[in-house]
């Protein structure tokens, strides 16, 4: 389970956990969340790494850490941006965002993930795991997971056809079908390789 050794091992610099979600769909943001708890913070019970939990568990932690005005913030790039910076690219400028984003400005950083993001706010480092070994990176991953559903959602509204509710842009079989139908939308990454093939078959 997650714990604060990682945050501890820093003190007394103020340190946050960061996160994303949404690297791999084919369509959609990528989301970034940053997570700074302070002494008195109450810890949600059951916080996990959001990929360990049902979207009702992330739900209810999410509304919970909400409640108890963690300090945070959300950082988002879009499938342009993801297309202009390839999805590394994104990925950092979402994570600087998240950090840009915060009432109060962290002293470091802990990253999931194995690289450090360049051009940082602050100083980093990556954990591989993160987010199933420091809280704060446990609550950067609800944040960041629930932000982009919910931004999902809205999309399956704008274009219907795709079920971006139900898949939130990855490539399962219902959006391959979806995709063969209707062709693409505006938030497809062109980038990736099915949607560039997608679009080179159509243009052949």
């Amino acid at each position: 389970m997650p714990h604060f050794d990682h945050e501890l091992a820093l003190a007394p610099a103020r340190v946050c956990g960061v996160d994303e979600a949404g690297r791999g769909p084919w369509a959609g943001p990528v989301v970034a969340a940053s997570v700074m708890f302070r002494a008195n913070d109450a810890i949600p019970k059951g916080l996990n790494d959001s990929k360990k939990l049902s979207r009702a568990a992330r739900e209810k932690l999410f509304a919970q850490l909400l409640a108890g005005n963690i300090c945070h913030g959300i950082g988002v790039a879009s499938a342009e941006e993801i297309d202009a910076l390839n999805i590394w690219g994104a990925t950092q400028l979402a994570m600087r965002r998240a950090v840009d984003a915060m009432p109060e400005a962290p002293a470091f950083a802990l990253i999931d993930g194995k690289v450090n993001p360049k051009d940082f706010p602050c100083p980093t480092r990556p954990i591989i795991g993160g987010d199933g070994i420091s809280l704060s990176i446990a609550a950067a991953s609800i944040f960041a997971k629930v932000t982009r559903d919910r931004m999902m959602d809205d999309y399956a509204k704008q274009y219907p056809h795709y079920g971006f509710e139900r898949h939130a842009g990855y490539g399962t079989k219902r959006h391959q079908e979806a995709l063969a139908a209707h062709g693409i939308c505006p938030i497809h990454r062109t980038s990736y390789a099915p949607i560039r093939a997608l679009l080179e078959k159509v243009a052949a």
